[in-house]
């Protein structure tokens, strides 16, 4: 995002929001923040070791299909209605 992009929005919330609001904002803002820095990506050797597992699972038929899944998201979403 430019710099012109998150002033003019920096400048709308200063003409929109209280104090309060500003405050809840900026310890949200702050704590997200936080814990985007400690997200690291997945190296290649992570990322081959899990498609590696996948495919064992997959061999080993630990697997569900597409319509398994699907018939699962309808018991559970029957369940819901129900309570």
């Amino acid at each position: 995002m430019s710099t012109a992009t998150l002033t003019n929005l920096l400048e709308f919330l200063y003409g929109t929001l209280t104090p309060s609001n500003m405050r809840w904002l900026g310890e949200h803002l702050i704590e997200q923040a936080e814990k985007s820095e400690e997200i690291k990506p997945y190296t290649m050797e992570e990322i081959n070791a899990m498609i590696e597992e996948s495919e064992r699972d997959f061999e080993a038929g630990r697997c569900y299909s597409t319509e398994e899944v699907l018939q699962m998201c309808e018991a559970e979403i029957s369940q819901m209605q129900i309570a």
